[in-house]
């Protein structure tokens, strides 16, 4: 199998990951599907990038987080229009105790990031470290920091 064939297959069979992590992160539809999308045309742009077949989905997931950074930065220059009668299209993700995501949510970007590759997506400390371009130690701090903050907001305090 060629890497194109990998690569492409590989993004076939995580679409739905792909876009629950990117709607975790921007906690918008539309968002997250220009994200996946960005992501997906940067991968297949970049694939002669790709040394190891085996770290696809460390770097692939790379990609992803940093759409979704881009994403995120550019709604910082954004001032927003209300809108009337916004609904949540049906495909969002929709969690049955919803507290426990929206204190992720509150969390600073760099430890919700961390969190959610860590339990959301079941990557190890050393892949989170590689995506994100930090340290090993600045992941562990990061992680077990925002883990301190959601059990002391989970015990009735703020974050």
């Amino acid at each position: 199998m060629t890497k194109e064939e990998t690569l492409t297959s590989f993004l076939i069979e995580t679409q739905a990951r792909s876009y629950r992590l990117a709607y975790s992160i921007l906690q918008n539809r539309e968002e997250a599907l220009d994200a996946v999308q960005t992501a997906v045309c940067r991968a297949l742009e970049r694939q002669d990038s790709l040394r190891n077949a085996g770290a696809l989905r460390t770097w692939f997931t790379r990609i992803l987080v940093n759409a979704c950074n881009d994403t995120l930065r550019q709604r910082s220059r954004i001032i927003p229009f209300p809108e009337e009668g916004l609904e949540l299209g049906q495909e969002d993700p929709e969690l049955s105790d919803d507290s426990l995501a929206r204190r992720v949510d509150a969390l600073p970007v760099e430890m919700g990031t961390v969190i959610r590759l860590r339990f959301y997506e079941e990557l190890t400390l050393k892949e989170i470290s590689e995506i994100t371009g930090q340290n090993v130690n600045t992941v562990k701090s990061r992680l077990y920091a925002g883990l301190k903050k959601l059990r002391v907001a989970m015990e009735g305090e703020v974050i």
